[in-house]
């Protein structure tokens, strides 16, 4: 079985979580998939972004915080 890091982004509302995990690669057709706990981490940032709460979804990853660039 094959590993490698992959970079994923969770959106939610007006931010973006930047998270890594962990790809397995094998020779199943379900090649790749998540980690388990990666795929733990990746819901608890999204509930976390969904509630406000910032400093608990930081501890997974990056926070960004998205603005309209030009007003409609």
């Amino acid at each position: 079985m094959k590993q490698r890091k992959k970079t994923k982004y969770v959106h939610e509302g007006h931010y973006v979580a930047e998270v890594d995990v962990v790809l397995l690669e094998d020779d199943s057709g379900w090649s790749p998939y998540l980690r388990v706990e990666d795929a733990y981490k990746l819901d608890d940032v999204r509930e976390a972004l969904r509630r406000g709460d910032l400093e608990l979804a930081a501890q997974y990853g990056r926070i960004y915080e998205l603005h309209p660039v030009s007003p409609r």
